[in-house]
């Protein structure tokens, strides 16, 4: 599940994360490996993590419906409230998203590959292209993408990063390094062997400024087999970006490819959008008579 661009640029919230503790002689476990045994080691935790997530259900899933809150806070910190929403999900090449708000349904974003559209309450419109880059950005850093498909670039390289105690759990690191020069970093509990945060480092190719970006997943539930991170905080450069609270999933309900369609978009408007008009007819109408 993906927090769409929108809803990105307006979300803020504060969590309190456990710092790096490395245990001095367990951190030497890495140093000592050559790169071969490094990368073997990765790929090992890495399976795993998805053995642990479901293993061949997890990596065989075809689309995904979420419910959920997502906190909101102002710069200063304060909470604005909550926007519930519904998100659908096709996580197989090429990938498609649709989030909606609850109830009203009347803001929606839609991805579909290369492509994108948003509806509000002036109409239905093209995706601005630093929405539809952005969405290709985080698709390339989302966790599933990475554990499912992204694994098995040719050119990515894989290493062991040493143990670790990373939101009190006993963890491990594994560093992917991918044809783009991305680090990605995941620590994995020894435990439950699921993922517990994603870093990812990159660099920009004209100010060659450093970016980190960190993810942390907790409460998991199982759904059809699936583990589900019921909570995702997210936070860049040192700014926490949103954090979200999901109440339900489904997995593999044969969504219609339709409902990632400008079509379907115009058709939603065409209700919702009427809805609007008449409201502000009435509204129009009533201040006339007083």
């Amino acid at each position: 599940m993906r927090i769409t661009a929108r809803s990105l640029a307006a979300a803020i919230v504060i969590i309190i994360s456990a710092p790096y503790i490395v245990p001095p002689l367990h951190a030497q476990e890495s140093e000592v490996m050559m790169p071969a045994q490094s990368a073997a080691k990765a790929k090992e935790l890495l399976q795993q993590a998805i053995e642990a997530l479901g293993g061949t259900v997890y990596l065989n899933v075809h689309d995904v419906t979420c419910t959920g809150r997502l906190s909101q806070f102002g710069h200063s910190g304060e909470l604005n409230g909550f926007e519930h929403f519904i998100d659908y999900t096709v996580p197989v090449p090429p990938f498609k998203d649709r989030q909606e708000n609850l109830p009203k349904r009347n803001i929606i974003e839609v991805y579909n590959g290369d492509k994108g559209w948003d509806l509000d309450r002036g109409g239905v419109n093209e995706a601005r292209t630093s929405d539809l880059a952005r969405y290709k950005e985080d698709m390339k850093k989302d966790i599933d993408n990475i554990l499912r498909h992204r694994i098995h670039e040719p050119d990515m390289v894989f290493r062991y990063g040493g143990p670790d105690v990373v939101d009190l759990h006993e963890a491990d690191w594994v560093e992917l390094v991918d044809s783009e020069n991305r680090t990605i970093r995941i620590a994995i509990s020894r435990s439950s062997h699921l993922p517990v945060r994603k870093v990812v480092d990159t660099r920009d190719a004209n100010t060659r400024m450093r970016a980190e970006e960190i993810e942390y997943y907790s409460n998991y539930h199982a759904f059809s087999g699936i583990e589900t991170p019921f909570q995702i905080t997210r936070e860049r450069n040192g700014i926490k970006i949103y954090q979200v609270f999901f109440d339900k999933c489904d997995y593999n309900t044969n969504l219609s490819d339709s409902i990632f369609s400008k079509e379907s978009l115009d058709e939603r408007f065409a209700k919702v959008g009427k809805k609007s008009k008449d409201k502000g007819s009435k509204s129009k109408d009533k201040d006339a008579e007083n």
